[in-house]
């Protein structure tokens, strides 16, 4: 049969219909055997029809085989097409890069959270220092603290209050340079006694006021005039009872520092 249908086709003339499909799909299945479902092998042609040989009038199934696999090549882009494909197939978009390795893992981006901008009121944040550090000195920030009258007895128990260098005047009044305010009404006001500090020999002095009647003592002692004093005397005045510690002395004294000015 493959022998005869060979032959009716060489006896054909050059040009003429090469058969019709269904000839082909026949013609394949018996050279691949039976229930092959796959597609006709392609044959050279040698000859091709163009579309002013067709017949418009003929059936599809008559049409030559060139005509038929003519209808299953697709159309040539359009301008406008071959521009989009450029394009990458969507307008506006850039075009894909044809070099990228698209098998290479994506790149990850660290995303910080921004630091919040400080506050106006917020206070200011602790120098790290490491070191040595130069230490700068210039005038005193306050009158300078020579020692301290520490309430050991009394209104105020556990409070103290600072000696200054020069003549100090002790009292109830809050004017006082050493204020003795601690709700002892037997003190006076004003002036009940004075502590002076010379820095020239480096010496305290506890001077009474002998014009007050209330009664001040040191160590048990009332004295009549100024005596010197020195680390931890008990000064009794009224109810209360303050014990002296000093900061300057002999060992010590604010002139000792450079680069201070008065």
């Amino acid at each position: 049969m493959s022998d005869e249908h060979d032959r009716d086709l060489s006896n054909r003339a050059p040009g003429s219909l090469l058969g019709s499909l269904r000839d082909a799909l026949n013609a394949a299945g018996k050279e691949d055997g039976v229930g092959h479902s796959g597609p006709p092998p392609l044959r050279p042609v040698h000859k091709m029809e163009s579309s002013a040989d067709l017949d418009p009038t003929a059936p599809p199934d008559s049409q030559p085989e060139t005509t038929l696999l003519l209808r299953n090549v697709s159309p040539l882009p359009s301008a406008a097409e071959a521009a989009r494909a450029a394009r990458g197939g969507t307008p506006n978009i850039p075009p894909v890069d044809r070099h990228v390795e698209f098998d290479a893992p994506p790149t990850t981006r660290v995303v910080r959270p921004e630091r919040p901008a400080p506050r106006p009121d917020a206070p200011a944040r602790t120098q790290l220092v490491r070191g040595r550090q130069p230490v700068k000195r210039g005038t005193f920030y306050q009158d300078p603290v020579v020692g301290w009258l520490v309430v050991v007895g009394g209104p105020g128990l556990g409070a103290y209050r600072p000696i200054f260098e020069g003549n100090n005047t002790i009292g109830r009044s809050p004017t006082q340079r050493i204020p003795i305010d601690f709700g002892d009404e037997a003190i006076s006001s004003e002036e009940q006694a004075y502590i002076r500090y010379d820095s020239t020999d480096r010496t305290f002095l506890f001077v009474p006021n002998l014009a007050k009647t209330n009664v001040v003592s040191v160590n048990e002692k009332r004295p009549t005039s100024a005596v010197p004093l020195t680390a931890m005397d008990v000064i009794t005045m009224g109810r209360t009872q303050l014990v002296f510690v000093p900061f300057c002395g002999p060992e010590f004294d604010w002139s000792e520092l450079p680069d201070i000015s008065d």
